[in-house]
């Protein structure tokens, strides 16, 4: 939680509107929270075989100790999720390894993913899969593709700042 928490000072703008890891001004963080939300996780990881608590925590230490998005260890990223996984083998779960494998291959690595998600009764209409879907496929430059999916996500976004953010995505795929 120290880890998660370490971040909330950057989440969002000024105008309250959600803000993607990316985005965030990591001089924000909290880096005392980190230091110690990192040593907790190394004394847990140590104490035993990981549980999924253990490897979420193990996972937000690599998102919190990186300089920059792309200066993050995503194959370690990738390989705590295949450890999540087998030890929480649920969609959601899937979805963020997904995420993470787009991160480390591409985004046509981890749109395949996605689509091998798509029949999964949990993620229909759930925004975070919806969103990750659209970001993908802008990305790959499928642009009516994207603007269809953005609109989904904005269907299914659960409150005023995601679907703010939800149709700045729009906006730049789109002009809408």
């Amino acid at each position: 939680m120290l880890l998660i928490h370490a971040r909330r000072h950057a989440r969002t703008g000024p105008d309250g509107v959600a803000l993607l890891l990316e985005q965030q001004d990591r001089a924000r963080w909290d880096h005392a929270m980190i230091g110690e939300g990192a040593a907790l996780v190394v004394a847990a990881l140590r104490g035993g075989p990981p549980g999924p608590y253990g490897v979420q925590a193990a996972i937000a230490a690599l998102h919190d100790e990186a300089a920059s998005l792309a200066g993050t260890d995503w194959p370690q990223i990738v390989a705590l999720y295949d450890v999540l996984l087998a030890l929480d083998p649920s969609p959601v779960v899937a979805l963020n390894r997904a995420a993470a494998v787009a991160m480390r291959d591409g985004p046509a690595a981890g749109l395949a993913l996605l689509d091998g998600l798509a029949d999964e009764p949990r993620l229909r209409g759930y925004h975070p899969y919806l969103l990750a879907r659209a970001d993908l496929l802008h990305q790959l430059g499928h642009l009516p593709e994207a603007a269809a999916a953005y609109h989904a996500a904005l269907d299914a976004a659960g409150s005023e700042p995601e679907r703010a953010h939800l149709r700045r995505r729009l906006t730049a795929v789109d002009g809408s």
